[in-house]
């Protein structure tokens, strides 16, 4: 990684405080990303020798340069003193200075953004926009103060009329600088959408990923995924920030369950970019409108976003650590559980026959099988995944109608337990006595604690203790009760010696036998 990701935008925010997927989805790692595809393009670039030349510079000559390129494009604005390919040339050289703030001042002061704010949007030539909106972005990214000065410069409508470009390179660069004022700054976001259509914008270049996907599976550019996922991350953003604007953007649901559900993606994990970005943005929009119910469950294929969705669940289940899950396996469970909430019914019993428990799950203790089910229930006490483990608790929760004895039945009470007593909610009577699954039959009876058929479950074969054994056992009880309470450890009564005093004890003869029947 060759530049710090956005660390602190969600700290630095003015817009309130993030939700906890918000915190998830501002993870390092989600950030990191995005701060390498800026550079990205000029890398692929076998470099030249000016930029070698200028990648070299540091301390005063590096300063010395950036000084002397911003004076020029400063005064190629009020008369034109470069040529085209002069102009682009020193664009190109500054873009490498800007990848790092030391000893590169001007290019972050408030001239300087100014002077590149008006190349990238007043300029007729597409390649000098560019190149300056890319220097931008950097300084955006690098520098938090110079995103509130782009903001006070009002080029909203430009940047909004710009995105409606069919230029990936356009959408990309255009979307990344929206992205990062979105954090820190007064930029009105009611104003973008209400009367600048950066929602139109928005969808427009969905639409047009997702015809693309319908296409063909992959994308031939790589930029055609940079974009997409920049895209969607503004995507969220707004629809974080702007939560009174969220159903503007329902039309673009259709496009994103497209991409997702068709799109191939060269990844090395389930949920790497764009994959990820696709499932974070549905969490915002409203999955419930009755205006996109057709492209959700269509009718060819009720199940076909469901599939996706746990599809990438199962692939997911061993491709993260312990301490990934939270950031990147959190967003998809909350986004299955918002389709289920509002699916037909026999998709949810579709989600439901995936993911709860099956009869072979209830072989043994639920949780210990490789089965996906059991992988949930796992982790919906892991203590290292917090957010993780209260999606899928919640899934499993919504799964079982809300219906306590319902959760107790399909989850056992030992993984229900905890969700029940943290919504004081009351301890259902199947919890304590055993019942069957609909699965395993009316002869096959559940441990209410474990969720594992009776039947199948295994004893500790010992043998039975004698009356001495069972004597002793008691004295030493009798024994380790005294002691604690004596400590202070416990202040109840013990009660053996209550049952002493009370006479429901009878001293026994050492010639003693039992009668048995």
């Amino acid at each position: 990684m060759h530049l710090r990701p956005l660390l602190t935008m969600a700290e630095q925010s003015s817009r309130g405080r993030p939700g906890s997927f918000w915190r998830i989805f501002s993870s390092p790692r989600n950030r990191q990303a995005g701060s390498e595809e800026s550079l990205i393009r000029s890398q692929m670039a076998q470099p030249s020798q000016q930029t070698a030349a200028a990648a070299a510079l540091t301390g005063p000559d590096k300063l010395a340069a950036v000084t002397s390129l911003m004076d020029k494009l400063a005064e190629d604005l009020t008369s034109i003193s470069l040529l085209p390919h002069q102009r682009d040339s020193a664009l190109e050289e500054l873009k490498i200075y800007s990848r790092d703030p030391q000893d590169a001042d001007p290019i972050f002061a408030k001239k300087g953004i100014e002077t590149l704010a008006r190349h990238a949007f007043n300029s007729p030539s597409s390649t000098t926009s560019r190149n300056a909106m890319r220097i931008l972005c950097n300084a955006l990214l690098l520098k938090q103060e110079t995103r509130q000065m782009l903001v006070d410069l009002g080029y909203e409508a430009k940047l909004c009329d710009k995105l409606k470009s069919d230029n990936r390179d356009d959408e990309f660069l255009v979307s990344r600088i929206i992205f990062l004022t979105t954090y820190g700054t007064t930029v009105n976001l009611i104003e973008l959408i209400d009367k600048h259509h950066l929602a139109d914008a928005i969808i427009k270049n969905l639409e047009r990923h997702a015809k693309q996907r319908n296409a063909t599976s992959s994308a031939t550019d790589p930029m055609e995924d940079m974009a997409l996922s920049q895209t969607l991350q503004l995507l969220f953003n707004i629809t974080h920030y702007c939560s009174d604007r969220v159903s503007s953007f329902t039309a673009a649901i259709p496009h994103i369950v497209t991409v997702l559900c068709k799109g191939s993606f060269p990844t090395q994990r389930p949920l790497d970019p764009p994959t990820n970005a696709l499932v974070n943005a549905l969490l915002n929009l409203e999955i419930g409108s009755k205006d996109i119910r057709s492209s959700l469950y269509p009718q060819n294929d009720h199940n076909v976003l469901a599939n996706r969705l746990i599809d990438l669940l199962n692939r997911s289940k061993t491709a993260y650590k312990d301490e990934e899950l939270d950031g990147s396996v959190t967003p998809l469970i909350g986004v299955i559980r918002a389709v289920h909430e509002n699916a037909p019914e026999d998709v949810k019993s579709f989600i439901r026959s995936r993911l709860l428990p099956t009869e072979a799950d209830r072989s043994q203790v639920l949780g210990r099988t490789d089965s996906l089910p059991s992988w949930l229930l796992k982790n919906s006490t892991n203590p290292v995944a917090p957010q993780l483990r209260e999606t899928i608790s919640n899934l499993f929760f919504d799964m079982s109608d809300k219906d306590a004895s319902k959760f107790v039945e399909n989850v056992g009470y030992g993984f229900a337990s905890g969700f029940l007593f943290n919504r004081n909610l009351p301890i259902p009577q199947n919890a304590s006595e055993a019942f069957s699954t609909a699965q395993g039959g009316p002869n096959r009876p559940v441990n209410p604690i474990t969720g594992q058929f009776l039947d199948a479950e295994r004893h500790p074969e010992a043998p039975e203790m004698s009356q001495e054994e069972k004597e002793r056992e008691a004295e030493r009880l009798f024994v380790l009760f005294e002691r604690l309470r004596a400590n202070g450890v416990i202040s109840a009564e013990n009660p053996v010696r209550t049952a002493v005093e009370q006479g429901r004890f009878e001293e026994l003869p050492d010639d003693y036998e039992e009668e048995l029947d």
